[in-house]
């Protein structure tokens, strides 16, 4: 997974995570869990910039049953 980050803000972030939340998706397409990893940003992010960095995002297999797959879609940040 590929993530962007913009630092907006008027100093530089220094420290922080990034949350990944995967979820477990069954065969009809319904949701049947969340599996959340956190990595540690790619720091330091400057004022203004913007930082780009990507992750192999893993859930172990005995979580995923045959016939289901799994979709990151939520990311969240905590910076400082």
């Amino acid at each position: 997974m590929t993530v962007a980050f913009r630092n907006t803000g008027g100093t530089a972030v220094r420290d922080g995570t990034v949350t990944f939340g995967t979820h477990v998706i069954g065969a009809l397409g319904a949701d049947w869990g969340t599996v959340e990893s956190t990595e540690e940003l790619p720091v330091p992010i400057e004022a203004g910039t913007r930082k780009e960095r990507a992750w192999t995002v893993c859930v172990d297999a005995w979580r995923v049953p045959l016939g289901m797959h799994i979709e990151t879609r939520d990311v969240s940040v905590q910076g400082e």
